[in-house]
């Protein structure tokens, strides 16, 4: 699919072609939506543009968004890209002193607030004196509304382009090891990205496949955007649902029916924790193995995650277990695992049809090279690789190799046929007292193969011996105050316990495996916007702790 297009030309070729074509599909509660046409968004935007482009900010001025995933979130970056200027997005979720920063390092002229869930909290970080405008489905503020904003104006003209070196978007990193990074990311190496995202989808499912996609985990991310919307603006053809709430999740994914649908760990875990709440673990896999039988079940149990129309399903964001991935192709779901990172613009590797070894993410897309480094770190050059790091020249000098390749900071291995293992992060790994470095991944994925956990996280620096400390699945978290349940949950710990240590080196295994007392979340700072583990936060919050776990007996220990 190579071409000298940029994003703005697929826009304005689809405007015209598709102007009747319902592009996105916005909920707006009590079961309501609102569809919008390509001509539908364009005309919005285009309004838009003409009010940027009438407040005398610089080129390429950095404009905010801090929403959660709607149909106006893109039709204002749209806005942004024609008006000449640069897209930040701020995950919904951040806190106050995050917003604070991202603001202020990025120089944002002014911010777009949409639909948040915490909106008070975070008020507090918007500069004095900045310009705001509010999306539909703000919270009540007292900043111009979108609505009126556009009813002033006229829509700009013609089609407005954009160089290919022009920065289209800042992506500020979530910061599971510190202060967030801003990624620049120019409309040329954007696009290249997205048609090659676009040609692996045509690849596997035809030219004229029929695309829907539920748009939920947050367009502030690297993976959304770039697989759904950047991907969305060169197909053209596809269709946007977007998610109402976590509450009615299941009703915007059967209202959707994705036939492409990717997701993180965490979530596939709970889709399959939910339905072993239904019927247990072992009792569907009595009926999975019975011909004709399984099928059915397969197909039903599908269809009730509203999966049942997927064509191509993918895992991505951090390790997913190999068996949850056995598990989902039992069903008759497909689930590849992909690999890549904010810096290449999501656009790295995934496992294929023919290539998807247990534990492994998989080959590279065309045009992707990898290298694995003299010390196992895995090197990068995709079409998609970052421009820079916005006000960060030291960044830039650590983060390429002299030929241009961008340094991960994952440690991986390459198998005969091209696949690529990830066996840790360099900054992850620590030494115990025994004087050798753990990868604390790839014994987390072990841990999480147990239906009855649902987050791991493994430590253990300078300690005799590593341990692990997990979060109780979903299901499980409020029948633990009873003693038989509580006894079961125990035995399976201890059970787990034997597991990994049959099957990690003398000097990887735990001593023990920790309840986490309270549930990681994003609002309590233990998990990112993406849902990863803050490793440190979670290490400062035990430390207290740790000593008297190693002098306690037991496998098994309640924090």
């Amino acid at each position: 699919m190579a071409t000298n297009k940029l994003l703005l030309d697929y826009i304005y070729g689809h405007e015209t072609q598709l102007a009747d074509h319902v592009f996105l599909t916005q909920p707006l509660g009590k079961g309501q939506v609102e569809d919008f046409t390509w001509g539908q968004t364009m005309n919005q935007a285009r309004r838009m543009a003409t009010h940027l482009q009438s407040q005398g900010f610089e080129p390429g001025a950095r404009i905010a968004i801090l929403s959660k995933n709607t149909a106006h979130f893109m039709m204002a970056e749209l806005a942004i890209w024609m008006a000449g200027f640069t897209t930040v997005a701020i995950f919904p979720t951040e806190s106050a002193d995050t917003v604070k920063f991202v603001l202020e390092h990025s120089g944002a002229s002014l911010l777009f607030v949409g639909k948040l869930d915490s909106w008070e909290q975070q008020i507090g970080g918007v500069p004095a004196g900045l310009p705001c405008i509010s999306l539909p489905l703000a919270p009540k503020t007292t900043y111009p509304s979108w609505g009126d904003t556009i009813a002033a104006c006229q829509p700009i003209a013609g089609k407005p382009a954009r160089k290919p070196e022009d920065i289209a978007l800042l992506m500020y990193t979530s910061g599971s090891t510190g202060t967030p990074k801003g990624v620049m990311h120019s409309f040329e190496r954007a696009t290249r990205a997205s048609e090659g995202i676009m040609a692996y989808e045509y690849s596997q499912l035809g030219k004229d496949f029929e695309c829907r996609v539920l748009s939920y985990l947050p367009l502030a991310h690297i993976f959304e955007r770039a697989w759904v919307e950047c991907a969305g603006y060169v197909h053209g053809k596809g269709h946007i649902f977007f998610a109402e709430s976590l509450d009615t999740f299941l009703q915007d994914l059967q209202r959707a029916r994705p036939t492409v649908f990717i997701s993180v760990p965490r979530l596939w875990l709970k889709f399959q924790q939910g339905v072993f709440a239904k019927m247990p673990a072992k009792k569907l896999n009595l009926l999975l193995s019975i011909p004709v039988l399984g099928k059915i079940v397969a197909k039903k149990v599908l269809s009730q995650l509203g999966l049942d129309h997927v064509l191509m399903a993918g895992s991505g964001s951090a390790p997913i277990p190999p068996a949850l991935i056995a598990w989902y192709r039992r069903l008759g779901l497909n689930l590849m695992e992909g690999y890549a990172m904010t810096e290449d613009f999501a656009f790295s590797h995934t496992t294929t049809q023919t290539k998807n070894a247990p534990g492994h993410v998989g080959i590279t897309f065309p045009g992707v090279e990898r290298r694995i480094s003299d010390d196992g770190e895995v090197l990068i050059k995709s079409p998609g690789t970052l421009v820079g790091y916005y006000k960060r020249p030291d960044l830039d000098a650590e983060a390429f190799t002299s030929d241009g390749f961008f340094c991960t900071g994952d440690l991986g291995e390459v198998s005969a046929d091209g696949q690529l293992k990830l066996t840790g992060r360099k900054k992850e790994l620590f030494k115990t007292g025994k004087g050798k470095y753990v990868a604390p991944a790839p014994i987390e994925n072990m841990i999480l193969e147990s239906p009855m956990v649902e987050l791991a996280m493994v430590s253990g620096v300078g300690q005799q011996a590593a341990y692990a400390i997990v979060v109780p699945s979903e299901t499980l978290r409020p029948k633990l105050n009873e003693a038989e349940v509580k006894a079961e949950f125990e035995a399976e710990l201890a059970r787990v316990l034997d597991y990994v240590n049959a099957n990690v080196a003398d000097y990887e295994q735990l001593r023990m495996i920790v309840v986490a007392r309270e549930p990681w979340s994003i609002e309590n700072g233990c998990l990112t916007p993406t849902m990863k583990i803050k490793r440190n936060r979670i290490e400062a919050a035990v430390d207290q702790k740790v000593e008297k776990w190693y002098s306690t007996k037991g496998p098994v220990i309640w924090a």
